[in-house]
């Protein structure tokens, strides 16, 4: 992201593995995710992110809502 790190409440892209998150804050040097729909946050280097455009926020929004359906 251009050595810059995103608002709290933009949604990146952890570039290490592809992972979309949302900033939730900064701590230690890292950038705090957690994911699209919420679940655990995990720590990124600032280095390590991208901008996530809206139709991948979107995607990811999608696939949680289909594996939600699919449980029990």
């Amino acid at each position: 992201m251009s050595g810059e790190t995103p608002a709290i409440g933009a949604y990146a892209v952890d570039v290490r593995d592809g992972r979309i998150g949302e900033v939730m804050g900064r701590e230690g040097g890292h950038v705090q995710l957690r994911p699209v729909g919420g679940g655990r946050e995990w720590d990124c280097p600032p280095g390590e992110l991208a901008e996530a455009a809206p139709g991948e926020v979107l995607r990811e929004r999608v696939r949680r809502l289909n594996r939600e359906a699919r449980l029990p």
